[in-house]
């Protein structure tokens, strides 16, 4: 997602360092003796591309930690950031399910592969993973957030699920979606990788909601690309939005805003998009949405959300992490992928 000036260093190379540690931690928590699950298990590694919440668990370790980025990061570090993105790829593999994806990292997904059934089961294996594996830290309080984070972003999902095709979806519901399903996971990367350094509350707090407001800039970005981007960019299927009849920013704004014309047009091209998602239709409820400035207005919401998300970062003293957190905030809202 973002390439770390040279300028900061050593903390590009300590986290490249670190992001194989956790990669080579989660491939040997998941090892598996049966065949049928290590399969399973080799296709969803595949699914790590950027790796955007074991990076802010560990960046923000080091931007909390008085010891030399070389010296900074811990077992306890890999483990947290190796347990969030387990978390990650279960709701991964579980949405396109729900979405009826047939791309992911620009492969096939597991349920188009092998179906819904061994897609479920995998990514309750992956969630059972994130729970055993950090309940092996001495420190309780990653796992009570875990746990209570992955409640979240439960209840989050089957908020949106309860207002599907609800065209009066009002933006405060919207924003409790986001922060629950995507923001409250990120954030709590922020936060325990902060507590792993031994940082005060008050610092793990200031991460914590730099992550959430992340999390929801980061997925009104991903609500865009949905609606305007094509498959061989994203790298997975697009569209599945109004296929699915969710309600996402560009169209709560443009129902909000746009004049009655207007609206009937876009409720008409929405409705068309949900019953042919794979025609022209959603071309066309993009272009009209764009017409009336709501994707505009969403881009200038999500950058409103990183420009909350860096004033946070002030908890932290100056230094390569701090400005490497500035930078990457940046970058969720630029990203085409």
């Amino acid at each position: 997602m973002i390439d770390l000036p040279p300028d900061l260093a050593p903390v590009p190379e300590v986290l490249a360092k670190g992001l194989g540690e956790v990669a080579s931690l989660f491939d040997a928590h998941l090892r598996s003796d049966l065949l049928p699950v290590a399969d399973l298990v080799a296709h969803v590694e595949r699914y790590r591309g950027k790796m955007l919440r074991p990076a802010l668990a560990l960046l923000c370790g080091l931007a909390s930690s008085e010891q030399r980025p070389a010296l900074a990061l811990s077992r306890a570090h890999y483990t947290i950031a190796a347990t969030c993105e387990m978390v990650h790829m279960a709701t991964l593999v579980h949405d396109d399910v729900l979405d009826e994806a047939e791309v992911r990292r620009r492969g096939r997904t597991i349920n188009a592969l092998q179906g819904n059934e061994a897609a479920v089961m995998l990514g309750d294996y992956l969630i059972a993973g994130a729970f055993h594996l950090c309940s092996l830290l001495d420190d309780p309080r990653p796992a009570r957030t875990i746990g209570s984070v992955s409640m979240a972003m439960c209840a989050g999902e089957l908020l949106q699920l309860s207002n599907r095709e609800n065209l009066s979806l009002d933006l405060g519901t919207y924003l409790e979606i986001l922060e629950r399903k995507t923001g409250a996971l990120i954030g709590a990367a922020c936060e325990l990788g902060a507590l792993a350094s031994g940082a005060p509350v008050t610092t793990a707090d200031a991460l914590r909601r730099y992550g959430l407001l992340l999390g929801v800039a980061f997925q009104v970005q991903d609500d865009l690309l949905d609606l305007l981007g094509d498959e061989r960019t994203v790298g997975k299927s697009v569209g599945r939005d109004a296929g699915k009849g969710k309600i996402t920013l560009p169209m709560i704004l443009a129902l909000r805003e746009a004049p009655p014309d207007a609206r009937i047009a876009i409720i008409a091209a929405y409705d068309a998009a949900r019953a042919e998602p794979t025609g022209d239709a959603p071309r066309r409820l993009a272009a009209l949405l764009d017409e009336c400035s709501a994707v505009e207005h969403s881009r200038a919401f999500a950058a409103g959300h990183v420009d909350r998300a860096l004033t946070e970062l002030n908890a932290l003293k100056p230094g390569p992490a701090r400005e490497a957190l500035r930078l990457l905030g940046r970058a969720v809202i630029n990203r085409a992928f």
